[in-house]
């Protein structure tokens, strides 16, 4: 029996609700030895009066040693087994936005990225093209045609793009064709087994008349595109833990995921503050509130430290207008690490602060990497997080006789 059909065993109805804040890519790393991280490293009051009220832990979002992407570390915050439930980042992408994927689609993230006269990346994300330059480009990729297949090429956010091609007998192991490196060119579309091998070949011609089509620009000249997948099965959260669940994001992906499992996606944020304001006004109607914050992930992600200790100074910010509405189980914590020292995601294991009345009392005083390490939750897989959840809320029957 694994932890979802135990939930599903053992999850009470009551008058609970569960908050789950997560800060992408909050962990990190010291720039200098024997320095602080960077939440460490922030002013962040409200998390560390929390910390001395709750209880603190390091979550492992997929095992020692591994290093996820969003969608594994925001699946094991959600009490799905990552490793066993696969879902790739291109279908994220395109439930985010709201595209209504079909059992014939594979569906890839795209990035644009800047070329340079050899066709080398100059930059991987076309320095972070806007929305508004961005959208018309992906406008003109859908104008591509391809033989056999319908194709739609679907603006995301800023340099990001969804693409989806639908027809019969497509299959999706294709590894990405982003290097996650410049001074190269991209990688060659390729299939990892032979079901894939005519997608591998529509992928490429795709390629290859997108850079036509884009030659002319000074920055988003080229694509790269990553987490090619289709459709997948997963249970439902409702059903699994008996949760009405809200989710609210700014980014499609975060959206995507959540709708996936099963969650409502509440409002239209388009900034922490605003998101604050959408939980405050959905309160009374789901027990269960996945909150988001990406810019934690993207400051790390530049290697700019003091710019992620701000963000997070940011999110410690909002902490009072969370705690007013008097959650029954306030969960901190991040889908991964991503330290600005290694300017991408990492494996360490990710600070996590549970606050609720029926927490044991732990000598954290503050909310970061060194405090953690003597939290009463130690380590523990991420994808238990939410057993401790609902324990806490008082929301698990006793197992057994």
């Amino acid at each position: 029996m694994d932890n979802l059909e135990l939930a599903r065993q053992l999850h009470e109805k009551n008058d609970s609700k569960i908050v789950l804040l997560v800060a992408d890519g909050l962990g990190g790393l010291p720039v200098k030895p024997g320095g602080p991280t960077e939440l460490e490293a922030a002013k962040t009051p409200h998390l560390d009066a929390l910390a001395r009220n709750g209880v603190l832990g390091n979550s492992i979002p997929i095992l020692p040693g591994i290093t996820p992407g969003s969608g594994p570390g925001h699946l094991s915050l959600f009490g799905y087994d990552p490793l066993k439930y696969i879902i790739g980042r291109g279908v994220l992408e395109s439930v985010g936005i709201g595209f209504e994927l079909t059992a014939r689609d594979v569906a890839a993230r795209g990035n644009f990225c800047t070329l340079d006269d050899r066709g080398n990346i100059l930059d991987r994300r076309a320095g972070r093209i806007p929305t508004e330059e961005s959208a018309p480009l992906a406008g003109k990729l859908a104008e591509i045609t391809l033989p056999g297949v319908d194709i739609f090429v679907e603006p995301v956010r800023e340099h990001r793009f969804v693409l989806v091609l639908r027809g019969d007998g497509l299959g999706s192991r294709l590894p990405d064709t982003d290097p996650q490196a410049t001074g190269v060119p991209p990688l060659e579309p390729t299939a990892s087994d032979a079901a894939s091998e005519g997608t591998a070949k529509l992928v490429k011609e795709f390629v290859r008349q997108a850079q036509e089509v884009l030659k002319d620009q000074s920055r988003a000249n080229g694509v790269t595109l990553r987490g090619f997948a289709s459709l997948p099965e997963i249970p439902q959260f409702k059903d699994v833990f008996g949760l009405r669940a809200a989710a609210i994001a700014v980014y499609p992906m975060y959206k995507g995921l959540a709708s996936l499992v099963g969650m409502d996606i509440v409002g239209q944020a388009q900034s922490l503050s605003e998101e604050i304001d959408i939980m405050k006004e959905a309160w009374s109607d789901y027990d269960f509130f996945f909150v988001h914050f990406k810019y934690t992930d993207s400051t790390g992600e530049d290697g700019a430290f003091d710019k992620k200790v701000e963000r997070i100074e940011e999110f410690d910010a909002i902490i009072p207008g969370v705690t007013a509405l008097d959650p029954t189980v306030l969960i901190v914590t991040g889908d991964h690490s991503t330290p600005c020292l290694l300017k991408s995601h990492s494996w360490h294991p990710v600070p996590t602060l549970l606050a609720g009345p029926y927490c044991r009392p732990d000598r954290a005083g503050t909310f970061g990497e060194d405090a953690a390490l003597m939290g009463g939750l130690g380590h523990f897989e991420g994808k238990y997080l939410m057993l401790l959840a609902m324990a806490h809320a008082g929301r698990l029957g006793k197992f057994g006789a």
